[in-house]
C-alpha cells in the first residue's frame, strides 16, 4: 500500500478531499480504456475454468511471458500488471480486462488495444482458445460458467441474491467496455459527470451488442444494460442528484457513505462486511471489524464497489457500453473523448443535455437496453440523439489536434460509431439479422464470425 493508503481517516473532509486531490490540469489529461472480452475452448465454445486444460491460468501465465508481472491472491495468479501503469484482472466468470495505462491520446490507446490483442491471439493459438467481445454471453447458462478464485467474488456471490435477481448474471456473464477520464476542478467534474450521465443510455444504445441469452433471442438490444436495472439498487443506475444544483465533491462523498460494503482487504484477506455501513466503520461500529477505524485505502476499495452507470474516483469512469470487436473497444474512448476533453464540445454537448430532467434520463436508460437507436426521449429518437452527439464529438477531436504519424487526427477512431447511426443499426441488429437469417438459429455462428 502508499502511504496514502495507509492513512487513518479521521474525518469526512479527507473523503471529500481524495476527489478534490483528482483534479488535474488540462495539459496533464489521460485517457484510461478498459475493455473485457469472453474467452472460450475453440473446439466446442465452452467456458474456460481457472484450472484446466486449457485453463484461464494458463492464459496468465502465457502472458507473463510478454513482461507482466503475476499479482497473488491465495497463490493464485488473479490479476497482472506491467512497467506502464496498465493491468489485466481476472472477472469473476474468466472474463479478462484489460485495464490500460494513463495515455495522452487515442492513437496510443488503440495501439495499446492491438497490442493486447496481439498477445492474447498469439497464446490463443497455442492453447486452442478464442475471444468474443460481447456485451452478454450469447449461449452459456449461469451453471455452467466456472467462478474465478478471488476472494471479493465470494463475498459478492453470496451477496447478490439477496438485493437483486441479476447480480450473477452480471458478474458471470456481461461484458463492457469503459473509459476513465480526467476533470479540472470541481465544477468541471460536475458538468462532465452531469452529461455523462445523460448522454450514456445514448451511448449504450450506440453501442448496443449483446441481444441474445442462452443461444436465443432475449428481447433486448443490450441485455447487459438490463442486467443492471435488477443488480443492486443501492450501488448502479442513474444518480439524480447529480442533475441538482450545487452537486460536486461532497454530495457524491455523501452518497458512496451510504453505498453498502462488501468487504475490508487485511492481512491478504477479504473480510465480510457486505450490508454493513462505511460510516459506522468511519465510527468504530462495524460487525465485522469492531473497534477498529478505516485507513484511505479502505475508502478506495470502497468507493470501487458502487456501479453508477458514471462513477467518480479521482477521474470519471464511462460505464454504459457493452464490449465490442477492435474498432469499438477504441472508438468508446472516442466518443466520449471528443465530448468532454474540448470546452467548446462540452459546451455544445452541456447545451443538448442542459433541459433534461433525472427521471428522463432513468427512463432513457431502460429504454436504451430495449430499443436501441429505436428509444425515444420526448418524441426525439435516441438515433437523431447519437448523431447530433457524434457531431460534437467529431468537432471536439478535430480541436484537439493529435495526429498520428500518417497526419491523422483522433476523429478516424469515430467511424464505425458513424457509420452505425448512418445505417440506424446497431451491432445487436446486425447479429439478429444474421440470426434469423445465414446463421439459421444457430449461436455457434456468433464465435465463428466475431471472435477476436
Amino acid at each position: 500500500m502508499t502511504e496514502t493508503n495507509h492513512q487513518p481517516i479521521e474525518s469526512r473532509a479527507q473523503l471529500v478531499n481524495y476527489f478534490e486531490d483528482g483534479g488535474k490540469e488540462k495539459a496533464d489529461w489521460r485517457i484510461g480504456t478498459e475493455h473485457e472480452k469472453f474467452v472460450f475452448r475453440c473446439d466446442d465454445y465452452s467456458p474456460l475454468p481457472y484450472v484446466g486444460n486449457p485453463g484461464v491460468r494458463d492464459i496468465l501465465k502465457g502472458l507473463e511471458g510478454y513482461g507482466w508481472q503475476p499479482v497473488l491472491e491465495d497463490n493464485n495468479v488473479i490479476a497482472l500488471t506491467n512497467d506502464v501503469g496498465a493491468s489485466i484482472s481476472l472477472e469473476p466468470g474468466g472474463q479478462l480486462e484489460l485495464s490500460g495505462a494513463p495515455l495522452e491520446t487515442l492513437h496510443q490507446t488503440c495501439g495499446e488495444v492491438n497490442e493486447h490483442l496481439r498477445q492474447m491471439r498469439e497464446i490463443g493459438k497455442d492453447l486452442e482458445i478464442g475471444m468474443l467481445g460481447i456485451g452478454f454471453h450469447p449461449s452459456w447458462t449461469r451453471d455452467e460458467v466456472p467462478w474465478m478464485p478471488k476472494g471479493r467474488y465470494e463475498i459478492m456471490r453470496n451477496y447478490m441474491p439477496k438485493v437483486g435477481s441479476l447480480g450473477l448474471d452480471m458478474m458471470l456473464r456481461t461484458s463492457t467496455v469503459q473509459v476513465n477520464l480526467d476533470y479540472a476542478n470541481e465544477a468541471d467534474m460536475a458538468k462532465k459527470f452531469r452529461v455523462g450521465l445523460a448522454l450514456q443510455p445514448v451511448a449504450t444504445a450506440l453501442f448496443a451488442n449483446s441481444p441474445f441469452i442462452e443461444g436465443a433471442p432475449s428481447g433486448y438490444m443490450s441485455y447487459r444494460s438490463h442486467i443492471w436495472t435488477d443488480t443492486d439498487p443501492n450501488r448502479t443506475g442513474n444518480l439524480a442528484f447529480v442533475f441538482d444544483q450545487g452537486f460536486g465533491y461532497e454530495a457524491y462523498t455523501d452518497y458512496a457513505l451510504d453505498v453498502p460494503m462488501y468487504f475490508v482487504y487485511r492481512d491478504g484477506k477479504h473480510i465480510d462486511a457486505s450490508g454493513q455501513s462505511f460510516r459506522d466503520f468511519m465510527a468504530g461500529k462495524l460487525p465485522a471489524l469492531p473497534g477498529e477505524r478505516p485507513h484511505m485505502g479502505d475508502w478506495i476499495d470502497h468507493i470501487s464497489t458502487a456501479f453508477p452507470d458514471v462513477r467518480l474516483k479521482q477521474f470519471l469512469e464511462m460505464r454504459g457500453a457493452d464490449s465490442g470487436p477492435w474498432r469499438r473497444i477504441c472508438a468508446l474512448p472516442a466518443y466520449w473523448v471528443g465530448l468532454l476533453y474540448d470546452s467548446t464540445a462540452l459546451d455544445a454537448a452541456w447545451d443538448l443535455i442542459k433541459d433534461w430532467s433525472a427521471q428522463e434520463v432513468t427512463e432513457m436508460r431502460v429504454d436504451a437496453g430495449k430499443y436501441g437507436l429505436s428509444a425515444k426521449r420526448g418524441g426525439v429518437e435516441f438515433l437523431d440523439i447519437a448523431r447530433e452527439s457524434l457531431k460534437i464529438s467529431r468537432a471536439g477531436l478535430e480541436a484537439r489536434g493529435r495526429t498520428d504519424d500518417w497526419g491523422e487526427n483522433e476523429a478516424k477512431y469515430l467511424a464505425t460509431l458513424e457509420q452505425t447511426a448512418d445505417a440506424g443499426l446497431t451491432p445487436a441488429e446486425q447479429k439478429l439479422e444474421a440470426y434469423h437469417g445465414r446463421w439459421e438459429q444457430n449461436i455457434d455462428r456468433a464465435f465463428e464470425e466475431y471472435a477476436f
